[in-house]
């Protein structure tokens, strides 16, 4: 089933979603993550076929978001960019999320810890600039400058102009009679 791009939105989740929102494509970062490299690894443990996989792969390397590197004659390795190691957060925030609202019954699948200590780190949070952790109700979206393209700029401009489409049939209608 092919995907509907989000190439036309100017939404950052939107954009996000267009590159990693294919579930396959989740579960093979989380696979990069815990160090899967090989592409049968990643096959074997996903169990996923190897068109689609092959598929999300050269997606993933053509965003930037994995390496494909030569190990071996005809063999290569996919390690994760400063780009894919960017999205680590994303990661561990759905898994949280996963662990409180579709928890196993024995408990956490997987408990991640800080690497120098060995301690669990703590739930992923939105925090405030100060490091105060905030709520969903205590945080809202305000448009920033990219929220409006040059094209929403000179349409709106029409519009108050009177040259938009809908004006000008309204015009042209209006001159027949």
């Amino acid at each position: 089933m092919k995907l509907k791009s989000f190439d036309h939105m100017n939404c950052s989740l939107a954009q996000t979603l267009d590159v990693i929102g294919e579930r396959w494509t989740l579960l093979i970062l989380r696979d990069a993550f815990f160090g899967k490299k090989r592409f049968e690894e990643f096959q074997k443990g996903l169990d996923i076929a190897r068109n689609i996989l092959t598929s999300r792969l050269g997606r993933l390397v053509s965003e930037g978001i994995l390496e494909k590197r030569p190990v071996e004659a005809g063999r290569f390795e996919y390690v994760l960019t400063a780009k894919g190691l960017d999205l680590q957060p994303v990661l561990l925030a759905m898994t949280h999320w996963g662990d409180r609202y579709r928890p196993h019954p024995k408990g956490k699948r997987v408990v991640f810890v800080e690497r120098s200590t060995g301690e669990p780190i703590a739930p992923m949070a939105v925090r405030s600039g100060d490091g105060r952790v905030l709520g969903a109700r205590e945080i809202r979206a305000t448009p920033g400058p990219g929220t409006r393209t040059k094209h929403d700029k000179s349409h709106d401009e029409d519009r108050k102009a009177g040259r938009d489409e809908q004006t000008k049939g309204v015009r042209k209608r209006a001159a027949k009679r």
